[in-house]
C-alpha cells in the first residue's frame, strides 16, 4: 500500500513526531511505501509529492514543525482541487490512501473530500486550542501550554518591579483552554475566555482587589474573548482562506481601558505564534507519536473518514464528523474551579 501524509493549518509542536510515527508503523509492521505532500492541502492540489523513507524521519520526534510544510489551501478551490481531480491525481501517482494531519478546517475539508467523492482519508487531530470534542487531547496543546506558562512567570517579574497590570494573549479562538491551563499555572488574576463574556467594571475590580493587596495585576486572556456586548471575536487582520477572521489583538484593546479606569499603568503582549513553535513537550511527543501509529492501522482496517483520538489514556477511532461537529468548549465548573482564584 501507498499512503500519502499531509500537514495542513497552522504548524504545531509534534507535527513531525506523528510522521515519524506513521513512517516507523507503516514500514516496520506493513512494508507500507509512504509520500508526503508538500505545503498542505497545496501539495494534493498541486500534486507536489516528495517520497518519505525511514532515514527521512529519523530524530523527527523532537523538531518542531513540520518537515513537509503546511498551509491553509483550501482543497476544494483551485484548478487542481475538488473530488474527482484530487483521485485522478492518487490514481495517478499510485497513492491509496491520504493520512491529514490538522485542526477544525483540514479535517473538515478531509469529511467533504470523503463523502462527496469517496477519497480514503484518515484524520489525525492537531490543534493547539484543544478545542475538536472527539480527543481528550490533541497534540501541541500541552506545549503551548508550557509556553504561554513561561511567559507569565516572566512578565511577572517585570509587572512587579514596575507595579504594572500585564495583560497576556494566548491562542483560543473558540475555547479558552490554553488560557484556563496556564493561566492557573501561572497564578493569573484572572482569566478571560470565549466561553466567559466579561464586562470591563468586572476586570477592572479584578484588577484593582490585586492592586489593593499590594500585588501587580495579571491578566491572561485567550483571543476570543469577548467583552460583553461585543457581538463577535476582535479582528483586524482580514480572512484566511477558509473565510475565517484572522483573531489577535483583545489584549491591545484591553489594557489601555484597564488603565483608563484604574489608573494602573497596564501594558499588552500578545504571544502569538510563539505558541507554536520549538521543540515539543515529551508528552506531545508520545501522544503524536502514538497517534501516528494509530493513523496507519486505521488506513489498513479501512476506516475511511475516521479520525484517531485520544479517550482517557486510550487511541481509539471515532468520525471526522464527530469531530467536527462540536467544539471542546471549557465547561463552567472549570472556569467557576479557576475564578476563586481571581482578584
Amino acid at each position: 500500500m501507498k499512503i500519502g501524509i499531509l500537514t495542513s493549518g497552522g504548524d504545531c509542536p509534534g507535527l513531525n513526531a506523528v510522521i515519524r510515527g506513521a513512517v516507523l508503523k507503516g514500514v516496520i509492521s506493513h512494508d507500507t511505501e509512504f509520500v508526503g505532500f508538500k505545503s498542505g492541502w497545496k501539495g494534493v492540489v498541486e500534486a507536489d509529492i516528495m517520497p518519505l523513507h525511514r532515514h527521512d524521519v529519523r530524530g523527527l520526534a523532537k523538531q518542531g514543525g513540520t518537515i513537509l510544510g503546511s498551509s491553509r489551501t483550501n482543497p476544494f478551490e483551485g484548478e487542481g482541487g475538488g473530488p474527482e481531480n484530487i483521485q485522478r491525481m492518487l490514481d495517478e501517482n499510485g497513492i491509496d490512501a491520504i493520512i491529514a494531519i490538522g485542526g477544525e478546517g483540514t479535517l473538515t475539508a478531509a469529511r467533504r473530500l470523503h463523502d462527496e467523492g469517496g477519497i480514503n482519508v484518515v484524520g489525525v487531530p492537531k490543534t493547539i486550542d484543544n478545542d475538536l470534542t472527539a480527543t481528550d487531547y490533541s497534540f501541541g496543546f500541552d506545549t503551548a501550554v508550557e509556553i504561554a506558562t513561561e511567559a507569565i512567570d516572566r512578565l511577572r517579574t517585570t509587572a512587579d518591579s514596575h507595579g504594572r497590570c500585564m495583560v497576556l494573549e494566548v491562542m483560543g479562538r473558540h475555547v479558552g483552554w490554553i488560557a484556563l491551563h496556564s493561566g492557573m499555572a501561572g497564578g493569573a488574576h484572572a482569566i478571560l475566555i470565549p466561553e466567559q463574556p466579561q464586562s470591563i467594571e468586572q476586570i477592572c475590580e479584578w484588577v484593582e482587589s490585586v492592586r489593593d493587596r499590594g500585588r501587580a495585576p495579571l491578566v491572561v486572556v485567550a483571543e476570543g474573548f469577548t467583552l460583553e456586548g461585543m457581538t463577535e471575536a476582535h479582528s483586524h487582520k482580514g480572512l484566511d482562506a477558509f473565510n475565517r477572521p484572522r483573531l489577535g489583538g483583545i489584549a491591545d484593546l484591553l489594557a489601555p481601558m484597564i488603565e483608563e479606569r484604574t489608573g494602573i499603568e497596564s501594558r499588552a503582549t500578545v504571544l502569538g505564534h510563539i505558541q507554536r513553535g520549538g521543540a515539543p513537550s515529551a508528552y506531545d511527543r508520545v501522544l503524536a507519536t502514538r497517534l501516528g501509529m494509530a493513523a496507519v492501522e486505521a488506513v489498513y482496517e479501512r476506516q475511511w473518514g475516521s479520525m484517531v483520538s485520544l479517550r482517557g489514556t486510550e487511541i481509539k477511532t471515532v468520525s471526522i464528523a464527530e469531530a467536527t461537529g462540536g467544539l471542546n468548549t471549557v465547561p463552567q465548573d472549570r472556569f467557576d474551579e479557576a475564578r476563586i482564584l481571581f482578584g
